[in-house]
């Protein structure tokens, strides 16, 4: 392979092509890495003294150490296996194959069927052409709207005079509120009236109320509305003319005339646009109005003086975004925050208005799926191109994507697990090693199917100009911890969380009993909400306080064996963490069966399955000996992350 072409494709999966926030310090200003990394001419002198302390910390490499090549050679017949396994039960030869057959189509590998059955996949293959048009003609639009509007400025111009970033800003927020109310429509027909109906009593919410009951007002309001979606099923224009229309014998006029009104109702739900049931994605929306209604709350307690001028110091308090101690004076550059900056400095007063605020909320690359960006962030990045934003970049992400969306479909060609977990199979007629594997197999797929729509409206996103924070970090297969696990998977969704209910709760803190009990019930308060966030059932909620249940061994483990005590055993303690590890990969792996596969019914047949006799208990065995091979890799990937100066905490 050539030299250029192997040096590229490294670069696609370089750490930075994901998103930069991951090699740059969330209080340090993109530029100031980037400059460090294109000076390719620094001597050794200057790469010592720009090293950081994680880099100088760690240990030798382990790559081709006689332990490591051990590892090689046992995966070099570990992860064949597991795909083998997978595979042989995806077979028409399979005795069972004919009960899930129904569900399989037709594919475009010679002699193999696809596995669509996954509805929200199917959605997402079925639309990927408009999508992909969509991806191409709205940035052409705002081309045109800002040519249109002859700014004579520059979209890509990284720095701007305070005058032309306004300029920018409100050329930018008109194109999204137009954009938007368009998109609506299409959308969701006459629904969108729905939409902009509950933008608009959150608005009055945040603007109207004594500031004293904006929290609580806000939180009931959207923790309402996630409920009232659910179960009114997105207010029918048919049902709220039944409840207006109760016949009255007496007067025969207005029986007519509500039979009228009910036929309205009938025909306006016959417009329901591409997505009649808008409610269904509407819970990501929920998360931009609790955004923007806290983010304008605690802007408040910020007015006096200029918020780029005024560094604030923070303190985890119940209201993490107003500053404890007196302010301390610094001068920022307003076109090159840092990340944490553009989320944490509050947006001036005169953005927290209805045109902003919908434009935000219904801002078309992130409104289905996300990336979730604050309101801070997104009038930031709407004032200030955001120097992450570089073409270059953007290319390799895109190809990144392509490269998933073939994976997807490759393993959909190959392994049914789906169909077959569909079917209402007898997992007592599959070996303890068929059901290991369908069950890992099928948290694989669920991973890609989140992916891809994170990834293409992410790059969709990128492409105009805006730079959220990526979802997925890490492969589901490259996590040992529970709690890192968490910081990675839906990594926006877990930043909001952190920002809006985590922080002002209190945070988590174990060092003493009181303080361990509190900080237990703030993790089963923020995955109470999200299982309700993601919908309203049992299955979640036991999924969610499992998650916190499986939280308490590893941070048992962490006060029971300090890694101060161990530094001169660093191989013994690693052994003992691989062995955690090893629980903690059993323990999610559970948990997201019953959340999002087989359900606790499942899970419970599944684990009956693997101990029902010595075969069971031999490949649980032999799958814990290549798990434990597994994490050491992860740990070592970790490692070799920190050699290049990249501490991340997932």
């Amino acid at each position: 392979m050539a030299p250029g072409l192997l040096s590229f494709l490294r670069s696609v999966y370089d750490l930075e092509t994901i998103d930069t926030r991951l090699t740059t310090p969330s209080s340090v200003p993109y530029s100031a890495k980037s400059a460090a990394i294109a000076d390719k001419g620094r001597n050794k002198k200057d790469d010592k003294r720009s090293a950081s302390p994680q880099a100088a910390q760690t240990s030798p490499s382990r790559w081709l150490t006689p332990e490591f090549l051990l590892y090689y050679f046992l995966l070099s017949f570990i992860i064949p296996s597991m795909f083998w396994i997978a595979y042989s039960v995806s077979r028409p030869s399979d005795p069972r194959y004919h009960k899930y057959e129904h569900l399989l189509s037709d594919g475009w590998i010679p002699g193999r069927k696809i596995d669509v059955s996954d509805p929200q996949y199917s959605l997402l293959r079925e639309n990927f052409g408009a999508m992909a048009a969509l991806l191409v003609v709205h940035p052409l639009l705002r081309k045109a709207w800002e040519y249109v509007s002859n700014s004579g400025r520059s979209g890509s111009e990284t720095r701007l005079t305070a005058e032309a970033a306004e300029e920018r800003k409100r050329q930018r927020v008109s194109f999204d509120f137009v954009f938007a109310l368009v998109f609506l429509v299409v959308l969701h027909g006459f629904s969108a009236t729905k939409v902009l109906l509950i933008l608009g009593i959150n608005h009055k919410i945040a603007t109207l109320l004594p500031r004293k009951y904006v929290p609580v007002a806000t939180w009931v309001f959207n923790i309402g509305i996630l409920l009232s979606n659910e179960i009114f099923q997105g207010y029918k224009f048919r049902n709220i003319a039944l409840f207006f229309s109760e016949p009255q014998p007496r007067v025969e006029s207005l029986v007519s005339g509500h039979s009228s009104l009910v036929q309205l109702g009938e025909w306006l739900d016959s417009y329901g646009g591409l997505m009649s049931r808008w409610e269904v994605l509407f819970n990501i929306t929920v998360l931009r109005l609790i955004s923007f209604n806290l983010d304008y709350y605690w802007s408040v307690d910020q007015r006096s003086g200029s918020p780029i001028e005024v560094r604030l110091l923070f303190s985890i308090s119940p209201n993490p975004r107003v500053a404890t101690d007196a302010p301390k004076k610094k001068q920022l550059d307003p076109a090159n925050l840092s990340d944490r900056d553009r989320v944490s400095i509050p947006a001036p007063a005169e953005d927290f208005s209805f045109r902003n605020y919908v434009a935000y909320a219904i801002y078309a690359p992130l409104y289905l799926t996300g990336p979730i960006l604050t309101f801070n962030d997104y009038m930031s990045q709407q004032r200030y191109r955001s120097p992450t934003i570089d073409t270059g970049r953007t290319l390799r992400y895109g190809l990144r994507f392509l490269v998933i969306a073939l994976c997807m479909e490759l393993v959909l060609h190959f392994d049914y697990v789906s169909a077959i977990s569909k079917a209402s199979p007898e997992w007592g007629s599959y070996t303890p090693a068929q059901v290991s594997m369908l069950s890992f197999f099928n948290l694989h797929i669920i991973w890609l199917k989140l992916l891809l729509p994170w990834r293409f409206f992410r790059l969709w996103s990128l492409v105009d100009g805006i730079d959220p924070p990526e979802n997925l970090v890490r492969c589901v297969s490259n996590n040992f911890s529970t709690l890192s696990f968490w910081r990675s998977w839906h990594r926006s969704y877990n930043r909001w969380l952190l920002r809006y209910i985590y922080i002002p709760l209190g945070g988590a803190n174990f060092r003493t009993y009181r303080d361990a009990a509190r900080s237990v019930a703030t993790y089963l308060m923020v995955f109470t909400f999200v299982a309700l966030w993601h919908d309203i059932n049992m299955k979640l909620i036991i999924w969610s306080w499992l998650i916190v249940l499986f939280f308490l061994p590893e941070i048992t483990a962490k006060y029971l064996f300090p890694k101060k005590k161990w530094e001169s055993r660093p191989t013994v303690y690693r052994m003992l963490c691989c062995v955690g590890a090893v629980g903690n990969v059993l323990m999610m792996i559970s948990a997201n069966l019953v959340g999002f596969a087989v359900g606790a019914d499942g899970l419970k047949e599944i684990v009956e399955g693997i101990f029902r006799d010595y075969s069971g208990l031999i490949f649980l065995v032999t799958a814990c000996g290549a798990l434990f091979v597994g994490v050491q890799v992860m740990f070592e990937i970790r490692e070799e992350e920190r050699r290049k100066g990249v501490n991340l905490k997932f």
